[in-house]
């Protein structure tokens, strides 16, 4: 092994500990700078309500709804692989057609909850 050979398996070893590293300083940093910036709204006489965030569950909603849309995709072209021998072609249309419906009904979820809501 020549003399920066050495390096490379070092460098592959400690990279998880240097990216997660990473990760948890540029978080402290960021929630540090929120910080003073909060208490200078605060200090200039700001209501403190600007700090409160809504909780936004729409993304939950189509996440969950396009993985069991999948799920009945998935079931669905078993089925159909099994009875009429189609092979690949009923696994992927049937994930695609049931993941396109689920997402479809968490547009209409969403959209009947924000009309509630007004």
């Amino acid at each position: 092994m020549g003399e920066n050979e050495i390096w490379i398996p070092i460098l592959f070893t400690l990279m998880p500990i240097i990216i997660t590293l990473g990760y948890f300083l540029m978080a402290a940093y960021i929630r540090k700078y929120e910080n003073i910036e909060r208490m200078a709204i605060i200090d200039k006489g700001l209501s403190p309500d600007l700090f409160k965030k809504e909780r936004n569950t729409s993304g939950a909603l189509r996440a969950s709804m396009l993985l069991v849309g999948a799920g009945l995709g998935l079931l669905i072209g078993y089925s159909l692989d099994r009875a009429f021998d189609m092979e690949e072609v009923a696994y992927f249309s049937m994930i695609f057609i049931f993941g396109g419906l689920g997402l479809g009904l968490a547009y209409l979820i969403e959209e009947r909850k924000s009309r509630n809501e007004k």
